[in-house]
């Protein structure tokens, strides 16, 4: 997606939302960095690495992992986040802080800005509030996740997956899909499309009994 004024406020706010997962990270103990994330199987440690990864890799370094994973995607998301979660924590959270701003995506069709800012804040509130704590996440960065989030068809199909349901951010402009409401911030709905069980948690609604059906 080309740059362009809405799209440079959304890469200020992939910057600022790198920047406060760092601060975050800077404060966890050794317990802590340990700990399980809202990402199942992934250590807090992990997603940590892996956030770091979007920023510095190029698509070449993209195509050696890809290559190196046998050209599974999923493998290849989980071997390079747990490969580079073996550096030192303190080396993970200063290359998230010094590439903060960088623009680097993966070579995927559509990836950009939203994406990336769907990324980031998902990730952050896996590791944020599998460990009790809070974290900043901005309404307007949000709904440029959700939006990229609803164009997806790979790894998550949302637009499919949660047909006749519809969806009403409470705190942004967001509002898609038709059928039985289902209300909530958009930092809830980032969860709840991603299929983290707690998204359902945050959200309320008549589409409520729905929406768990079809997560599962």
């Amino acid at each position: 997606m080309a740059d362009g004024p809405a799209q440079d406020a959304v890469w200020a706010q992939v910057e600022a939302a790198r920047l406060r997962l760092a601060d975050l990270l800077d404060g966890l103990s050794d317990q802590e960095w340990q700990a399980p994330s809202l990402c199942d199987g992934w250590r807090v440690r992990d997603v940590a690495a892996h956030l770091t990864l979007p920023p510095t890799l190029t698509a070449g370094g993209w195509m050696k992992e890809l290559v190196r994973s046998g050209g599974s995607f999923h493998r290849m998301i989980r071997e390079s986040a747990v490969r580079t979660a073996r550096e030192p924590v303190g080396e993970l959270t200063a290359r998230l802080r010094k590439h903060a701003g960088s623009r680097l995506v993966p070579p995927a069709p559509g990836a950009g800005a939203d994406t990336t800012v769907m990324d980031v804040l998902t990730h952050s509130q896996d590791i944020a509030l599998a460990l009790g704590r809070e974290i900043e996440i901005v309404p307007d960065a949000a709904r440029a996740g959700l939006e990229s989030l609803w164009r997806l068809r790979f790894p998550f199909n949302p637009r499919k997956e949660l047909r006749g349901i519809r969806f009403v951010a409470s705190d942004s402009s967001w509002d898609v899909g038709e059928g039985p409401v289902v209300t909530g911030r958009s930092a809830a709905f980032l969860l709840v499309l991603t299929h983290r069980e707690a998204g359902l948690e945050q959200v309320s609604g008549a589409g409520v009994p729905l929406l768990r059906a079809r997560l599962g």
